[in-house]
């Protein structure tokens, strides 16, 4: 067995118990897992203060000086030591409030110690509480001390004597091993192509570097290779589809496509929405499978591109299916593709949880038989008894509320895999789609139709209400429609959120009948309940809808101005952005107002900034990558594949667009990994497999 496969226990240090507790908190199996707990921050301990220079907003610091004075002051049950440290420009005073006893018995006064920790400030008198000292001389022996390593532990952890000093001293006891080895995971081409440092010195020189310099570079070659073995698993999903499927030709632009193209297309289409059309066109021509991702914005036209690439399947004879994430999604989507193309011979049908048996049947029959072409629905799609004649292309909107399972089981319905094109409304930074959807073709919709004017975003707290309402009321008189979004349907006593059930009765309080209409719509709502309160809204039969997240994908209604969101600086930025993209889609102004408490976090003022400085969706996503980290974006939490060590996709773009490059071009010219030189990845890549799915849609 590989050294680096030990099992934690058998290392120094850790034995059964500490073992456990590392299994636990932080998944440390192996001494490989160890060796890949990488430092979150490395202290700078080459410089040595004087005790004059300190001050109480300065970080970790070191001061040498002769330790005396060790005192135990408190009441039992409240004890602490106190120490004095005294150089030849003052006099410091070290605290612990913890294990004094044995600290007080291993520390000898009237000696020379080095104290390493944060200074604060106490009465005036500057202070250092639980420092870490050392002997001068042993210090000076340890040079991996010079440039400190800190660790992330769990509180869990602490409590049982293990903190970053203590993994410090394990990592640095399983490196001086004699059997610690550590293969290369490059090619030697590589390596020199772009001046990395050999793997088993990058890994020493992560925890324990000589100096800033080289720490640098120890990160950069565990950053380059983190990301290349990402991009070279997504790669060769793309190049292995490509092997196994045939894709459909589409090769024909016919009738149906050009009638709607020249007669029917409402508006002119933007610049984008017509290199996407061509992006997409160039796909289903090759004989291989499409598999494109199109981002847009809301409001962007991501459906008339969508129905345009549909139009291409039908001319070739082919049938072309949507699913949508929810049954208020399909229905719009119905309706809309229904009414443009109105004037085609084209059948379109659809299908939810909601349809009754008999239209089932006839639904079922008309797809078996190919005289149904366009069928959009929902989860119902994927449901075995929905068999099509000779599906071309599937497309999945809002795509990140689907398993893979459920997106790979609408292409398994066709002999030959239909072409896919999967949809988002919900921006993705570019570093983000590359990891998450790098076997994908990426399309962006960065314009929106001309005519349409920015939202205004306003901030607004509580104090401001009755302007709110004021507001509104003006809304209301020149025929406009409004929405207001709460967190949460009834009140929790733990979470001081604005709730949907108190919001909606103070609305109908201040806006009454006869005078005003206002609907409630929430997730518990039965699915018939939810579409008849909707449709209200749609007509414009109610002046007010209040509702909670549900209406955040999808829902279209041109004449409501303006989204009101309660507790605004309870939501991320991301579903920020999803609703106040459901105002805005007519010609008229409208207005996003979000409703917050005076008392924020940091963060939330942030969040709630961006959302008034900017509309563009890629620039809210860029924000949120940056305050969130990629692990706790919307569509990647639950997946679980963003466990990156060392990696930031923030931070790291250049390095992760160079190994993805570097990924490609070694594909390109070795797709097997067969080459000699190649070995090496061949092997590390195999072991990568066997990890999570990265994005992969099919």
């Amino acid at each position: 067995m590989s050294f680096l496969l030990t099992p934690i226990e058998y290392l120094k240090g850790i034995g059964p118990t500490k073992g456990e507790l590392l299994k636990k908190e932080l998944q440390i199996f192996t001494f490989n897992d160890l060796l890949f707990h990488f430092p979150y921050r490395h202290i700078d301990r080459s410089k040595v203060y004087t005790i004059s220079e300190l001050r109480a907003d300065m970080p970790y610091v070191q001061v040498k000086g002769v330790l005396s004075n060790l005192r135990t002051l408190g009441t039992k049950g409240s004890q602490r030591l106190v120490a004095e440290l005294r150089d030849e420009t003052g006099v410091l005073e070290l605290v612990w409030f913890q294990g004094h006893k044995w600290i007080k018995d291993s520390l000898k006064a009237n000696t020379v110690y080095l104290a390493f920790g944060k200074p604060n400030e106490f009465n005036g008198t500057i202070n250092i509480v639980h420092p870490n000292l050392d002997d001068p001389e042993d210090a000076a022996n340890k040079k991996y001390l010079h440039i400190m390593p800190m660790y992330n532990c769990t509180e869990k952890m602490k409590a049982r004597g293990i903190d970053s000093k203590v993994l410090m001293k394990c990592i640095h006891s399983l490196m001086a091993d004699p059997r610690f080895d550590v293969e290369e995971s490059l090619s030697e081409p590589l390596l020199k192509e772009h001046d990395l440092m050999a793997r088993k010195l990058a890994l020493q020189n992560v925890h324990f570097p000589p100096n800033l310099a080289v720490l640098a570079k120890a990160q950069y070659r565990l950053k380059f290779e983190e990301f290349f073995f990402i991009q070279l698993k997504l790669l060769r999903y793309k190049v292995k589809r490509h092997q196994l499927f045939n894709g459909i030709k589409l090769e024909i632009i016919g009738d149906k496509f050009n009638d709607f193209y020249n007669k029917y297309l409402p508006f002119e289409l933007t610049n984008a929405q017509k290199r996407v059309v061509k992006e997409i066109r160039a796909d289903v021509k090759k004989g291989v499978q499409m598999n494109r991702l199109v981002q847009g914005d809301v409001g962007s036209g991501k459906t008339v591109v969508a129905l345009l690439a549909m139009l291409m399947a039908i001319d070739n004879g082919y049938q072309a299916c949507m699913m949508a994430p929810t049954e208020i999604l399909a229905s719009q989507h119905f309706t809309s593709i229904s009414l443009l193309v109105k004037d085609l011979p084209i059948k379109v049908k659809l299908l939810t949880g909601s349809t009754l048996t008999k239209e089932r049947r006839i639904i079922h029959e008309a797809l078996e038989n190919g005289e149904l072409q366009i069928l959009i629905g929902t989860h119902a799609l994927i449901e075995n008894k929905v068999a099509f004649k000779n599906l071309g292309i599937a497309i999945v909107d809002e795509q990140h509320r689907f398993g893979v399972e459920q997106r790979a089981k609408l292409w398994q319905k066709n002999t030959y895999p239909p072409h896919v094109l999967v949809m988002t409304a919900t921006p993705i930074p570019r570093t983000l789609a590359m990891t998450l959807y790098g076997d994908l073709d990426t399309s962006v919709i960065d314009e929106l139709p001309a005519g349409r004017k920015p939202i205004q975003t306003l901030m607004r707290y509580d104090a401001s209400r009755l302007a709110v309402f004021g507001f509104m009321k003006n809304e209301i008189l020149k025929g406009r429609q409004i929405y207001i979004v709460y967190p949460l349907i009834e009140e929790s006593e733990t979470m001081d959120y604005k709730n949907l059930v108190d919001g909606y009765e103070s609305i109908c309080r201040e806006f009454p009948e006869p005078n005003y209409q206002v609907s409630i719509l929430h997730g518990r709502m039965k699915p018939k309940e939810k579409e008849f309160e909707m449709n209200r809204f749609l007509r414009g039969e109610t002046n007010i809808m209040v509702a909670t997240t549900v209406i955040e994908v999808g829902v279209n209604v041109p004449n409501a101005s303006v989204m009101i969101i309660e507790s605004a600086q309870k939501f991320g930025l991301s579903q920020l952005h999803q609703l106040r993209g459901r105002v805005g889609r007519g010609a008229d102004q409208s207005f996003c107002i979000l409703m917050s408490d005076i008392k924020q976090s940091k963060e939330a003022k942030l969040r709630l900034n961006t959302m008034v400085e900017t509309t563009d969706g890629f620039k809210i996503a860029e924000a949120d990558l940056k305050l969130r980290g990629p692990g706790e974006l919307e569509g990647t939490a639950q997946s679980g594949v963003l466990d990156l060590k060392i990696g930031d996709l923030y931070h790291d773009t250049a390095i992760l667009a160079l190994a993805r490059n570097s990924a490609e071009s070694l594909l390109e010219n070795d797709p097997n990994l067969q080459a000699e030189e190649n070995k090496p990845m061949a092997k590390y890549d195999a072991l990568y497999r066997k990890t999570a799915k990265w994005g992969r849609i099919s």
